[in-house]
């Protein structure tokens, strides 16, 4: 493919960059568009996987039907089949009328399933028909029905792993797989990350009313060696950050001023890798709200192993289990016991239980264990209930005042549908 022609696909669909790894992505992409082979798109999240699926259907022959960027992480398992492949009438709770689903609707077209490593198993295997045999079945119905659709994949996860551990089908991968085509991220371009960043400044400044900022030599160094794991959606933060804020200090920003707006300034390693690939393709990653519960919930055994010390203590005159304290000694920080005699019952010492435990042989000032102890053996089940039925509150008030549209209630809640979905069948919430 000549370069003319390369540079003619990048300014019609708007692509910056002249790295070898972009280009062969781009002649790739156009060789494959005639051609009617499932494409199986791989590359980190944004790194502009999109871009090329529409590459593909705009050059294809097909390109006169309808395209549908599908991402399969943000649609709730029990419904994926419903709006990939549609439904008939009282199919399911909720479906009371039929519908088409998208591979219906796109018929003559082009479907890109982004994502597709979030796919669950059933609907691989449904998924799987469609690309051998053009067939699909809708939810609730026995008529097989056709369809001519092409299937663009997409994942930022390794899907040979994902098979390894029995999360994705070994045949839709190779299905899928017809032609690979790999989407370099941000740190792997080169020089194009500082035309990228030209780009999106001079846009910012035309949209703000603004000057365009410019960068000194060792600002510039400094953007290309930093990693960029957000790829291009954190450079243009990143850039129109820097065009707005900076704007009024002058037009040239310098490496100092760069620097505060790259967190954690430094060079990728296979470390930072690794970790950053587990937190990216954690299913449902961890917001606020469920850090709070995991915090909640920590407390609670934390209370629950020092109550089970404590009964323990009193109904055996000071006998405990030291497991307790060697498996998690932090339950007692700053605790400070009263320590008496066991003749005449007067305090005679206090000690803390995280440096030295000196309870034998000693007893506490209650005399008749069997009068004055609360039985707290059911505390902890009742801890671990009220957290759950808070959590069983929240999401009906949302579902309520957001009329049952799953979407809008998730975005209440500050979790995803697929988790929402998941919660409302663990609590077998009814929507009214």
């Amino acid at each position: 493919m000549q370069p003319s022609e390369i540079q003619t696909i990048k300014a019609r669909f708007g692509i910056i960059g002249n790295s070898p790894l972009l280009n062969q992505a781009i002649e790739v992409a156009t060789q494959v568009a005639p051609t009617d082979l499932s494409v199986l798109i791989s590359g980190e999240s944004g790194s502009g996987k999109e871009s090329f699926s529409k590459i593909i259907h705009t050059l294809s022959a097909k390109k006169h039907g309808q395209f549908i960027a599908i991402n399969c992480g943000a649609i709730p398992e029990g419904t994926i089949d419903s709006e990939l492949f549609g439904h008939e009438k009282g199919s399911f709770t909720g479906a009371t009328e039929a519908r088409k689903g998208y591979f219906e609707v796109t018929d003559g077209g082009t479907i890109f399933l982004d994502e597709v490593a979030e796919m669950p198993l059933g609907t691989q295997a449904r998924l799987l028909r469609v690309l051998e045999t053009g067939e699909f079945i809708r939810v609730g119905s026995s008529k097989t029905q056709k369809t001519n659709v092409r299937v663009i994949a997409a994942t930022n996860v390794n899907l040979l792993e994902a098979i390894n551990k029995k999360e994705f089908r070994e045949d839709l991968f190779y299905r899928l797989n017809s032609v690979p085509l790999y989407v370099p991220p941000l740190r792997e371009r080169g020089k194009d990350i500082e035309l990228i960043f030209r780009k999106f400044t001079t846009d910012f400044a035309e949209k703000y009313r603004i000057k365009p900022i410019a960068l000194t030599e060792e600002a510039k160094e400094l953007l290309l060696d930093y990693p960029f794991p957000g790829n291009i959606r954190q450079l243009k933060n990143i850039s129109e950050q820097i065009s707005i804020l900076e704007s009024k200090n002058g037009i040239v920003v310098d490496e100092t001023t760069l620097a505060k707006y790259l967190p954690q300034n430094q060079k990728i390693t296979s470390t930072s890798l690794s970790k950053l690939n587990m937190f990216s393709h954690e299913e449902n990653s961890m917001n606020e709200r469920e850090i709070l519960y995991k915090v909640l919930f920590e407390m609670k055994r934390d209370m629950s192993d020092l109550k089970k010390l404590v009964l323990q203590m009193i109904n055996s005159n000071g006998d405990y289990d030291s497991n307790i304290l060697k498996t998690n000694p932090s339950l007692f920080k700053n605790i400070d016991v009263e320590v008496v005699n066991e003749n005449n019952f007067e305090p005679t010492q206090r000690t803390n239980l995280t440096n030295e435990v000196k309870l034998l042989p000693i007893e506490t000032k209650v005399h008749k264990p069997e009068e004055n102890i609360l039985d707290i053996s059911h505390e902890t089940e009742e801890v671990s209930l009220s957290l759950e039925r808070q959590e069983k509150d929240m999401i009906t008030k949302a579902l309520k005042k957001n009329k049952n549209k799953r979407k809008y209630a998730a975005a209440d809640l500050g979790i995803s549908e697929r988790t929402l979905y998941r919660k409302i069948k663990q609590y077998d919430i009814e929507e009214v």
